[in-house]
């Protein structure tokens, strides 16, 4: 057992990570207030959308799908049923296990996130990219690989294929 203390940030790395979290919160909040004023969905919302249409037959396992949004399986699970409220995503039982669900975007939903695609774009461009020159955001690339790794992050969207919805799975 250690019994050396705790690895205090030093004044400069408290300002950097200070600085970094209000960074992150701000940009979070300028994208999902565009979108929740343009599109009326929240960036979680959208998220999961995004995260559906760039699947195999527009479909995820639940488990996947809270993966890929890193959102709890319960958070996922009421944000989509939400989602189904609006006609977006449909649930299904999976067939090859009856513990598991797959939820799958609509055309409905396909065409509402196809409607908030470019304002939402035009919104991370502004308060990302253009605010960065291409040497930053060559160093925010870097910087974004090793936070990912250093957080086991895994790449959005993996899918196993273990639970294919119906018309993929024959």
């Amino acid at each position: 057992m250690s019994t050396s203390g705790p690895r205090w940030l030093t004044a400069q790395e408290q300002v950097i990570w200070r600085n970094f979290v209000t960074a992150w919160g701000g940009l979070l909040a300028a994208v999902d207030s565009q979108l929740q004023r343009d599109s009326g969905m929240p960036l979680a919302y959208y998220e999961i959308l995004v995260q559906l249409s760039e699947a195999p037959g527009r479909a995820l396992r639940m488990t996947q799908l809270a993966e890929a949004s890193s959102s709890s399986k319960s958070r996922l699970s009421h944000a989509v049923t939400r989602l189904e409220e609006r006609g977006w995503v449909r649930r299904t039982d999976c067939p090859t296990d009856r513990r598991g669900q797959i939820a799958q975007l609509t055309d409905q939903g396909f065409a509402a996130l196809s409607a908030a695609a470019p304002g939402h774009v035009e919104q991370v461009r502004r308060v990302l990219f253009d605010s960065l020159t291409s040497e930053q955001l060559s160093e925010l690339a870097g910087i974004s690989e090793a936070l990912l790794a250093a957080t086991g992050g895994a790449v959005p969207g993996a899918r196993t294929g273990d639970c294919l919805p119906e018309e993929e799975a024959s």
